[in-house]
């Protein structure tokens, strides 16, 4: 059975949360997007749900063609969140960084210790799985940023570093980011919910 799911024009993470709900195991899905970061991030569930991709580049869209063949890694992901007796249960820790500063008051010092905070975080353990940058927060993984070489080195060393796609293009800093990878509000919600842990700083 095949199914046409049209993403043209839905804002982030629409199309991701459009396409989930069409695939079935056996199914084959062609998605229909208009630009590159709704690709990214359809490919992107599409892997962790096992399926199959093929992409198409149109005249009025990307035509992205999946099926699902393979488990879904996050459904057993997230079984293994649920059962926390288990020995294979997820032990993840996220660290959600909101703001270019860290507290709130006087931004000044907020520059100042959001910079020691990182400087600190790269040289010394524990460190969190991942790190997932939104809002102002994006703005520390451009180009000119006090603290890109810290966060560079934290990846580096096997943090997984995110960027709210929609941050950035509010922003428009998409061109200047020096680190980490473009992600989405799906991928965001899924992270912080299925973590053993999650940090607001």
């Amino acid at each position: 059975m095949k199914q046409t799911v049209d993403c043209r024009g839905l804002a982030c993470p629409q199309p991701v949360i459009n396409v989930k709900k069409a695939l079935e195991p056996g199914k084959q899905v062609t998605a229909i997007v208009d630009n590159e970061t709704a690709l990214e991030n359809i490919r992107r569930m599409a892997q962790t749900m096992g399926c199959s991709i093929s992409v198409e580049k149109k005249n009025d869209g990307i035509y992205i063609h999946l099926e699902k063949t393979g488990a879904d890694s996050s459904a057993s992901e997230k079984e293994n969140t649920e059962k926390p007796n288990s020995c294979s249960a997820s032990r993840s820790q996220v660290l959600v960084i909101s703001q270019q500063v860290m507290g709130k008051g006087d931004d000044a010092l907020g520059r100042m210790l959001i910079k020691s905070f990182f400087h600190t975080l790269a040289e010394t353990r524990p460190v969190p799985d991942t790190i997932i940058f939104f809002n102002s927060g994006v703005k520390l993984l451009v180009d000119g940023s006090e603290v890109v070489e810290d966060i560079m080195l934290l990846e580096k060393n096997g943090v997984a570093i995110l960027a709210c796609g929609t941050c950035l293009d509010y922003f428009k800093l998409k061109d200047s980011l020096s680190v980490g990878a473009v992600s989405n509000m799906y991928d965001i919600k899924e992270l912080m919910l299925t973590a053993s842990s999650t940090i607001n700083l």
